[in-house]
């Protein structure tokens, strides 16, 4: 009976606790903010090459001309110009590759603002390319800004998934995916022909990219760095209590400190991990293997084939061709709304079925299209259930696989674990980029309308996949989610702690004496156990 009581009273103290989670204005301002300058050029950058592309052809060609006295072949300028596109993920690569050293030794907020200075630089170089008469200059303003998104969809992810409480993680999680669906649309609606989509402007849509840069160096610099990150990484008790109390909104953040704690007991130390020897630890090898396959899946799911093809079902639909960019708008709009409402209701479905759901209908949309486009031109209404098709399929993508992926790679890996995961997480992810605009003209010639089925079968594979082996991560400690994967990884925690930190066998209370702090009446001391 006792038993009983001390349960309930256990689980109103978890309801408790929930119901107490809010967020708070330096919360909001560091995701915000964070986002602003991170994910959401990257968003930026996916479109705004899509406007200007006829206009920086011609430059190509009159700068060519200028040099050499003839005109540039078509087959020159069509390298040329996909080198321009595809070289940022080149550049994200190298970010990607780059950013945990970065992390560790600057921290996570830290890293986003000095990250900025690539942005600027980016900008100017493309902004003031056709002044100065110089294609290389755009091209390698490309590449500096894909250095940008690399590093930044790996700090940006690491550092919300950090400063979040558990309760909420996932909401503020899909802010990366939201910014990046804010960035498509606002790179689409700034090049429209009122806007900067016209030959003497399009400079402005690359000067712009400086806007948001700025704004995130100056405002990041004035909120707290992950609290984890400084209590764990540089054992700065004080400063991590105060980084906790602005992110929740409280003074007792204690429950909170000792959560951290916990999870330094299992790790036993701090230790950065590297690449190599995380993938060499058998305690998160399906977690790594599941981040590879849901990474992956996010490139290789089809949605930039779905771009190449926007235009030419607008056309077939009987949409003239002036009218097409203001029509092309809803697809940036469907992503944004579907980007939010995921947010809104990942800590209420989970991760697994907006995940696994979000897959399942693109598998079911792109069937649909597969079958409207081979037979558009025998039944009239067949290109509206194209469009139809397009617009479900990036909702599609939205709810789920566009966002979830940066989440759970946040959630799977401990502390010293976290900077080299999202290491492979960006590799696979800008590897997968890069392959598909490799690939996909291949596949689109050779396959033609067909070519819809090779995604919907990736899309079956990962979907499948993540059926059976993800857990359900929405309101875990990692403490619980490494429970969760310990059995198919065939290992107990108390195994992985005596096999991966011998003679690091620290008592607990040797452990808490070195962390734990508590504030009370305003004042810092040492809690004893």
């Amino acid at each position: 009976m006792e038993n009983k009581q001390q349960s309930n009273g256990v689980m109103k103290e978890k309801k408790a606790v929930k119901k107490k989670v809010n967020w708070s204005g330096s919360l909001i301002a560091a995701s915000l903010t964070g986002a602003f300058g991170s994910s959401f050029l990257y968003g930026y950058n996916l479109s705004v090459v899509n406007a200007p592309a006829g206009y920086i052809k011609k430059f190509y060609n009159e700068t060519w001309e200028r040099r050499y006295g003839f005109s540039v072949d078509e087959g020159t300028l069509t390298l040329l110009w996909s080198i321009t596109v595809s070289i940022f993920a080149i550049g994200g690569l190298v970010g990607a590759i780059i950013v945990t050293p970065i992390v560790k030794f600057f921290g996570r907020k830290c890293t986003l603002v000095l990250n900025n200075v690539f942005a600027v630089a980016a900008a100017l170089l493309m902004s003031l390319s056709l002044l100065a008469g110089s294609f290389e200059m755009l091209i390698l303003g490309r590449i500096v800004m894909g250095v940008d998104a690399g590093i930044s969809l790996s700090a940006l992810p690491m550092y919300l998934s950090e400063i979040s409480p558990k309760e909420i993680r996932g909401s503020l999680g899909q802010v990366t995916a939201i910014f990046i669906c804010i960035g498509v649309l606002t790179g689409q609606v700034l090049g429209l022909p009122e806007i900067f989509g016209q030959e003497s402007r399009w400079p402005f849509l690359f000067g712009a990219i400086i806007v948001p840069a700025l704004i995130q160096a100056v405002i990041l610099p004035f909120l707290p760095e992950s609290p984890r990150y400084l209590l764990l990484e540089k054992h700065n008790t004080s400063k991590a209590e105060k980084a906790f109390q602005r992110f929740l909104g409280k003074d007792d953040v204690s429950h909170e400190i000792e959560e951290v704690l916990a999870e330094s007991r299992v790790q036993r130390n701090t230790k950065m991990v590297s690449v190599v020897e995380l993938l060499r630890t058998r305690a998160v090898r399906w977690q790594i293997v599941t981040v590879v396959v849901t990474m992956g899946c996010y490139q290789l799911c089809g949605l930039n084939a779905i771009w190449y093809y926007t235009n030419n079902i607008f056309s077939e639909s009987g949409i003239k061709h002036e009218t097409i960019p203001y029509v092309t708008l809803s697809t940036g709009a469907v992503e944004t709304l579907a980007a939010v409402f995921s947010g809104l209701v990942i800590e209420r479905l989970g991760r697994r079925p907006l995940l696994i759901g979000g897959f399942g209908l693109m598998i079911v949309f792109f069937s649909v299209l597969t079958v409207s486009l081979t037979l558009q031109n025998t039944v009239h209404w067949l290109p509206y259930l194209s469009i139809f098709c397009i617009l479900a399929i990036i909702a599609s993508f939205c709810i789920g696989p566009g966002g979830i992926p940066f989440v759970l790679t946040g959630e799977f890996f401990q502390q010293s674990q976290r900077p080299a995961a999202f290491m492979i997480a960006g590799t696979v992810n800008w590897l997968s980029n890069f392959a598909v605009g490799l690939l996909f003209p291949f596949i689109q010639a050779g396959l033609q309308t067909y070519c819809f089925l090779v995604f919907a079968g990736i899309c079956f594979a990962g979907a499948t996949y993540l059926f059976f082996v993800l857990p359900e991560t929405k309101n875990k400690t990692f403490h619980e989610i490494s429970q969760a994967f310990a059995k198919r990884n065939k290992i107990t925690l108390e195994m992985q702690e005596m096999k991966h930190y011998p003679g690091e066998r620290k008592s607990s209370e040797e452990q808490e004496s070195n962390f734990t702090s508590s504030v009370d009446n305003g004042e810092t001391k040492k809690e004893i156990v």
